[in-house]
Formats: structure tokens, C-alpha cells, sequence
């Protein structure tokens, strides 16, 4: 494999079918449609952990959550285990992040030889009250959703339209400094994470849009665990059909928005001399419900939730190519280290679950279950999902599982787990997840782990009455308790 820079785009709450390549003819993302045409994309990548902290941890060591045991968003990961970005900075390579990061800290060494501008957790601890998954009460920072949506201005926004100029300018000026090794530069860019708040211009691109799916009360899902996360998550309490609307058309213009931005970092790039050796990888740290089953936000594992957009251009990626292989962001250690031209040291290959994404393209697939996991916000147990062949698993612990077809029933509509002619197929997929993890060992590792968490910061009823907040604001701005 010829050793490249990386220039990796890394989106908040991206949802996969929100985006032109993966078949959507509505939604308008032609630098995300371009850089697909000209490389390959993935088209059953999936997040390790449906919320930002923990999946965000999984993509800096390449290690699932239950191994890193960084379970929820008041648990940011602060350098340990190492990652990617601390193997490359020791051999001497350029590591630069801008934009979210979502970790504990910029003072903490967590793999960057220099961060610019970097949104992490507030105030080094995150959101704490999120480990508290034991008679949970509504969140009620939910309220913020409905209120705020539509067209206009935030802080989100301008953090974006900050972040995309700096990344703009360190390909101009920067990365020409930068030519005795491959240089790597992470953009974290923050849409299209909630508020849902678009600008005019791309707010107005969609006029008009279809209504969510499995919306009526009728048609939501039943399942014991679903139902009890919808009530924590308040989901759709405080929507009616005009904000309903509202919302809907902001994500869209949040997404292409997010595009925009995109093709100008892009733009800048190839611009530039480092333009023919940089290799581009384009993805999100998880979905968003959108509306869909009346629910908003991420935290479970349909596919509007848990999928993820993912595509890669650059030398040796073949190009107009499509991978069905399930992927996630654990796959990003190898193709980092291997795509710079290191090698993986042996531990690194006899413990970490990724593969290179470039050898993926290019056929080299092996035998292998990719796994999502959650233990945040509003699960009363642990969620874990596989991919296996035409079949999604989700498996939870103490609860009966859900099993879909997606080749059949790509939204989801239909459980097929209690179908006596899916036995087969659950205890193949149930022995294949436990092949990768204890599910109840590491569900009850997590219960743990938060009760201690808990406790350090002054008990259930101390948290309670710091309140929650909404999301993590921008650099400069305040959090807003509920």
C-alpha cells in the first residue's frame, strides 16, 4: 500500500440514508456524491456505540466500548488505552485535530501533536447524570428539540464555518511544512447534531419533505426496552406537526450545509501540492432518528440510529466501488496506521477487532462480526447489535431480542424474532455475538462502573438537582442544565 497523508472529515449525528450517494434523491450533497464517485463507499458501516463520547473513544483506540469501558457521555476518553494517534506521533508523524473531539481535554495526551480549536466535554466531565440508568426520569432538556428548530442561526453553525477555515487554511499553508512523512488531519465537524437549526439558504433547499416513517402511535415499536427509552428520551413529547416539519427540514439543511463545508476543505486540498498524495475518509460517529418510530436523536439500534455514512478516496481505494462487508469505526485504527505506512505491532493485530478499510475495498474481507453497543441515556440494560449476512441482531440482556431482515425489510418494520421460522438464524446470531462479547458480563461491567461513577460525584440525588443538559455547546458558550 503507497503511504498517503489523510485528510478525515468527521461529521456529528450524520445519518447514512441522508445522504445523495447511498440512494437518497432528495437530500443535496453533491461533494459527499463526488468524493464517492471517485472512491469507494461503504454501505453497511455502523458506529460502535450510538451516542458521541463512547464511539468516539472506540475510533481513537480501535477497541469496542466494552473494552474500554468508557460507557456513556460523562466518561470521556483522556489518552488511555493509547490509539492510532499516539502510535503515529511516535513514529514522527503529523497528527492535527480541529473542531469536536468530544474527549476530556486538550491538556490531556490523547493522540494529537496539535489541536486547534477542539470542542471537548463540559467541563472535563461531560454528562455525568447519564450514568444513572436505574429508575430514570424523563430528560427533560428534550424540550430544546422542538422549541429551537428551524431556520436560522447557532453557535453550532458558526463553530463549523470556523472549523472549515481552519482546516482550509492548514492545508494552505500547513501541510506544505509537513513532507518527510504522511501528515494526518482530523476535522471534526459538528453538524448535523442537534439544535436543529439550519441556515436560510439551505434551510429553503427543501420545501417540502416526506413525513417520518412508523410515526403514528399505532405503528411504533413495542419492544418493553424501546418503549422505556422513549420515555426517558421524551423523545416526541413536545413536537407538534409544525415543528415537526420544522425540524425535518432543518437536518436537511444541516446535512447540506455540512457538504458545503465539506467541498471547501475539499476544494482546498486538491488545490494544493498535497492534493495527489492524501488519501480523504468521510464519516460520522452515528445516526439520527430524525422523526422516524417518533424518535429523535440516536441511542438505539435501527438503522437511522446506529448506520453510518462512510467513503474513502485516495491511492490504491478503488474508484465508483461499492463494499457491502459490514464495516464500523473500529476500522479505522488499521487503515490510519497501515495507510501512513506503518505496520500493525503484534499485539495490535492479536487484539484489536478493525481492519484496514483499503484492503477491505480492494477484496481482502476476512471472517468477522462487527458489534454496536449502549449503555447511556435511557437503556435500562445493555444493547447489543451484530450484522450477520442479510440479518441485524440486536441483542438485550434480561429482554427478549429483536431480529430484522434487511434485505426484505431495510426500515426495520417487521421483528422476526419471535418467527419460529427465524430459530435458526437467532442462535446462530446470538452464538456469533458471544463470540465477541459476554453480554452479560460486560452489561453488568457497566452498571458498575456508572454506580461508581455515581457516587464519586455526590450520589443520584446530587446529579439530579445539577439537572441535564441538551448537548455540549460550543467553544465559548454555556451549557444550559434543564
Amino acid at each position: 500500500m503507497r503511504p498517503q497523508n489523510l485528510l478525515f472529515v468527521f461529521s456529528d449525528e450524520h445519518t447514512r440514508e441522508i445522504t445523495g450517494c447511498y440512494g437518497n434523491s432528495v437530500i443535496k450533497t453533491p461533494n459527499m456524491d463526488r468524493l464517492a464517485a471517485r472512491g469507494t463507499v461503504f454501505d453497511n458501516a455502523y458506529t460502535n456505540c450510538p451516542i458521541c463520547v463512547p464511539a468516539r473513544a472506540s475510533l481513537a483506540t480501535g477497541r469496542y466500548v466494552h473494552d474500554i469501558r468508557l460507557w456513556d457521555n460523562g466518561m470521556p476518553y483522556h489518552g488511555v488505552p493509547t490509539g492510532w494517534g499516539h502510535r503515529l506521533i511516535a513514529a514522527g508523524h503529523q497528527v492535527t485535530a480541529m473542531g469536536k473531539l468530544h474527549y476530556r481535554s486538550a491538556t490531556d495526551p490523547t493522540g494529537w501533536s496539535e489541536e486547534i480549536g477542539t470542542l471537548h466535554v463540559v467541563d472535563g466531565e461531560g454528562d455525568i447524570a447519564g450514568a444513572i440508568r436505574s429508575g430514570m426520569v424523563e430528560r427533560s432538556a428534550v424540550k430544546q428539540l422542538s422549541r429551537e428548530a428551524g431556520r436560522g442561526d447557532s453557535t453550532y453553525i458558526r463553530y463549523d464555518t470556523r472549523t472549515t477555515a481552519g482546516a482550509v487554511r492548514w492545508l494552505r499553508e500547513e501541510a506544505p511544512r509537513h513532507t518527510d512523512r504522511p501528515w494526518v488531519l482530523f476535522v471534526g465537524l459538528v453538524l448535523p447534531h442537534f439544535p436543529l437549526v439550519a441556515p436560510p439558504f439551505f434551510y429553503d433547499l427543501y420545501p417540502e419533505l416526506p413525513p417520518p416513517r412508523l410515526y403514528g402511535a399505532e405503528d411504533r415499536p413495542n419492544h418493553p426496552v424501546i418503549k422505556e427509552l422513549r420515555r426517558v428520551q421524551a423523545y416526541d413529547r413536545y413536537f407538534d406537526a409544525e415543528s415537526l416539519r420544522r425540524a425535518r427540514t432543518a437536518y436537511h439543511g444541516m446535512v447540506s450545509y455540512l457538504d458545503f463545508c465539506l467541498g471547501q476543505i475539499v476544494e482546498a486540498l486538491e488545490s494544493s501540492p498535497a492534493g495527489r498524495d492524501t488519501r480523504i475518509l468521510y464519516t460520522t460517529d452515528h445516526g439520527d432518528n430524525i422523526g422516524h418510530r417518533g424518535m429523535w436523536g440516536k441511542s438505539n439500534m435501527y438503522e437511522e440510529s446506529a448506520s453510518i455514512p462512510m467513503i474513502l478516496s485516495g491511492a490504491d481505494v478503488p474508484v465508483g466501488h461499492r463494499v457491502a462487508e459490514p464495516v464500523s469505526l473500529v476500522d479505522v485504527y488499521q487503515t490510519v496506521i497501515e495507510g501512513v505506512g506503518l505496520s500493525l505491532e503484534e499485539e495490535e493485530r492479536e487484539t484489536l477487532p478493525g481492519h484496514s478499510l483499503v484492503r477491505i475495498a480492494n477484496g481482502d474481507c476476512p471472517e468477522r462480526t462487527v458489534l454496536s453497543e449502549y449503555h447511556a441515556v435511557g437503556a435500562i440494560t445493555g444493547f447489543f447489535m451484530i450484522r450477520h449476512e442479510r440479518w441485524k441482531y440486536v441483542h438485550y440482556v434480561g429482554a427478549p431480542p429483536q431480529l430484522f431482515d434487511l434485505a426484505e425489510d431495510p426500515h426495520e418494520t417487521t421483528d422476526r424474532a419471535a418467527d419460529p421460522r427465524c430459530t435458526d438464524v437467532l442462535r446462530v446470531c446470538e452464538a456469533r455475538l458471544r463470540a465477541v462479547v459476554d453480554p452479560e458480563a460486560a452489561n453488568a461491567q457497566a452498571f458498575a462502573d456508572q454506580a461508581a461513577q455515581i457516587e464519586r460525584h455526590g450520589g443520584r440525588d446530587a446529579l439530579m438537582a445539577r439537572g441535564s443538559f441538551g448537548y455540549t455547546p460550543a467553544p465559548g458558550e454555556p451549557p444550559r442544565y434543564d
